[in-house]
């Protein structure tokens, strides 16, 4: 198994060499990415940086979580002894030297300064000029250098400057012109990188880190991290579209509102099976394969539900059925073609979500086909495949039972409307207009009152 083999290794690395530190990790598949533990202390001053970045380390590797980081370091690297030249202004001012004469002074004592070129045929080489070894590595011997002033006068480094050795700064990263040092582990094999980046979260937060920064200092958590948001991002616009898209064929192949919104509810529902299936198994909600299972799945169970829903449209046109017996018999008559559907899919996902391998070139060169479950395929492509399993078989159940009970209620409710609404709004469109009340021509009486005359002379 390439997990144990890879945990094996991180164990035994570097473990009998005195001062070595040695990291394993595995091979990235896919696009580069960060580290699954990757945090971002942003500052101004690096001392402050670096004391951040140490207690950090120190607080996660004597916590729990610690066991199941690999590799876990700052790139804030340790201090290096640096001489320290402090120039008296005032008084290289008296001598008419500045700061940049003195420092070109020392710097030619050490680094050297060119002096001419030597050619050898073809071949050009820089004479270099500086002190000896001897002088350069013993710092009393800076206090017998001499800076050249305006009119020759040398004058003694030590009547202008001062030197001393400090520590200073071994490396400054900068991000968005910020100042930054780098947290970065992987994790042990077989570990879920997003539960242990959750508790490294906690472990800090619990420690006062998190929100206990000084002003102007930030932490914040970037790496594997950061793409996961992305492509989760992207994943979930490319769902919306993928149903938007869905919808807006639906309406013009239906001619309807309501059809293709009960297809698109049994599309969102399947969903749930996704996480039922997930919780079942025990696997861990993969941004990318389980994401692209979900947006894959949608698309199988559009077609079983069109398949239903336009069938039981064209009993209900075609041969006159009335809505109860359309839905039973539309039922029953593609109950077969859904659950093909679903089984075909199922069986055939099910080698990729248990991990069976097959070296079909063995098997067909050497009769030895080298079959063995699990791996780290199994890994990659199981959250996938167990998505578009459980969630089909979910939604075929939702397809046969959930999509005609919607259908009955939708169209009951259309019934509803169209008597209650759209009939009164007939009514009242096919009304004259009012044009207030009529009164009688001067010299005659009112048809009401002649009418009932009439009928009183009418004999009996």
């Amino acid at each position: 198994d390439v997990f144990k083999t890879l945990s094996a290794l991180q164990e035994s690395a570097g473990a009998g060499i005195a001062g070595a530190d040695g990291t394993v990790g595995q091979q990235d598949m896919g696009p580069p990415t960060g580290e699954p533990v990757s945090i971002e202390i942003a500052g101004e001053d690096p001392d402050v940086l670096r004391s951040l970045s140490e207690r950090a380390v120190s607080i996660l590797l004597s916590s729990p979580v610690g066991d199941r980081l690999e590799g876990l370091e700052s790139d804030m690297d340790d201090a290096r002894q640096e001489l320290v030249i402090d120039v008296d202004r005032e008084k290289a001012a008296l001598y008419g030297l500045s700061t940049a004469e003195v420092g070109n002074t020392i710097r030619s004592a050490v680094q050297g300064a060119e002096a001419a070129k030597f050619r050898q045929g073809e071949e050009e080489y820089d004479i270099v000029v500086r002190l000896a070894k001897r002088y350069r590595e013993d710092l009393d011997a800076i206090g017998d250098l001499t800076v050249v002033a305006d009119g020759g006068i040398q004058v003694p480094l030590s009547s202008v400057a001062s030197w001393y050795v400090d520590e200073g700064a071994g490396s400054v990263n900068r991000k968005d012109l910020n100042r930054v040092a780098s947290i970065t582990s992987d994790v042990v094999a077989g570990a879920n990188s997003n539960a242990v980046l959750g508790e490294v979260q906690r472990t800090l937060t619990e420690a006062g880190l998190t929100g206990g920064l000084p002003p102007g200092y930030e932490l914040r958590y970037t790496g594997e991290q950061e793409e996961q948001i992305e492509t989760m991002q992207f994943l979930t616009n490319a769902f919306m579209i993928a149903l938007l898209l869905m919808g807006f064929i639906l309406i013009s192949q239906f001619n309807s509102v309501v059809k293709p919104f009960i297809i698109l509810t049994s599309v969102v529902m399947s969903t749930v099976g996704v996480l039922i299936g997930l919780i079942a198994f025990r696997m861990p909600f993969g941004i990318i394969m389980t994401g692209v299972g979900i947006i894959s799945l949608a698309g199988v169970v559009v077609n079983n539900a069109i398949v239903l829903i336009d069938y039981i449209d064209i009993l209900r046109e075609r041969d006159g059925m009335d809505r109860r017996m359309a839905l039973v018999e539309g039922g029953k008559t593609r109950f077969r073609p859904v659950v093909l559907t679903a089984i075909t899919t199922v069986l055939g996902l099910i080698p990729l979500a248990i991990g069976l391998n097959l070296d079909f070139f063995g098997f067909f060169a050497r009769l030895d086909p080298n079959i063995f479950w699990g791996g780290e395929q199994a890994a990659w492509w199981g959250p996938m495949a167990v998505a578009v399993i459980v969630g089909l078989s979910f939604a075929t159940v939702l397809t046969l039972i959930l999509v005609p009970v919607m259908y009955s209620l939708v169209d009951d409710a259309t019934d509803f409307f169209r008597r209650h609404f759209v009939r009164q709004e007939e009514e009242k469109a096919a009304e004259p207009p009012y044009a207030g009340p009529v009164e009688p021509k001067a010299g005659r009486r009112p048809e009401r009152e002649t009418v009932v005359a009439r009928e009183e002379l009418r004999p009996a």
